[in-house]
């Protein structure tokens, strides 16, 4: 990641979730390790809380490092603004929050990131309380974006407008695909590997390129 951004360009890295295995013990270190040189190179964060990280203390001790105000909030990077949801208690004051903040009129493409895909056919199927409770809300305020991480692998959905992106390939071990249940939208693109998502905004709408290790593009489309 660090070699394909110094070729391109990067101002926030968002993760999606599970950005931590050791419960705490060596987070700081890890982070630190992989991650220490976004500072230097004015490159924000934008954490995403994953079933692993609320396992201590909610996953709070992440905040900081992840720059997250909270375990829900909305950050404006240039023209974009990602709401990021904690898909992890998907409570009623959350939901309420949700319903307002895409209510609001604003100038900004709106980016979501959540860990728990609602949509997805490999380790792990969909999150059925993220379709009850969110999906409707995604709909009807006209979001087109959503990430998704918790499922080890790269799958790309579509319905009424929405595209579902599900990335898990960042480090862990990777989970294989498998058949969708009926009732899911077709599946428009999948694969198996590590890699990341680089996401550019631009005048036509929003590009999302995703990428193995080597920097290379496995799948590539645009938003409008």
């Amino acid at each position: 990641m660090r070699d394909y951004v110094s070729r391109s360009s990067a101002d926030v890295l968002v993760t999606l979730g599970d950005n931590d295995y050791t419960r705490g013990r060596s987070f700081r270190a890890n982070w630190t390790a992989t991650f220490g040189w976004l500072s230097a190179e004015g490159i924000g964060v934008a954490g995403t809380l994953g079933n692993h990280d609320v396992q201590v203390d909610r996953g709070r001790y992440e905040f900081g490092l992840l720059g997250m105000p909270g375990p829900y909030y909305v950050r404006s990077v240039n023209e974009v603004e990602l709401i990021v949801l904690d898909s992890n208690a998907i409570t009623t004051a959350q939901t309420r929050w949700l319903k307002r903040t895409l209510a609001r009129r604003s100038g900004f493409r709106r980016i979501v990131v959540l860990h728990h895909p609602p949509y997805t056919c490999g380790g792990h199927l969909g999150s059925a309380v993220v379709r009850y409770a969110w999906v409707p809300l995604f709909e009807r305020y006209g979001v087109r974006l959503v990430l998704s991480g918790h499922d080890h692998n790269y799958q790309r959905f579509s319905r009424n407008g929405v595209t579902y992106v599900v990335h898990g390939g960042g480090g862990a071990g990777l989970y294989k695909l498998t058949a969708c249940p009926r009732g899911y939208p077709r599946r428009l693109a999948a694969g198996v590997g590590h890699g990341f998502l680089h996401v550019t905004v631009n005048v036509d709408g929003v590009v999302v390129q995703v990428l193995d290790l080597a920097g290379k593009a496995i799948d590539r489309f645009r938003v409008t």
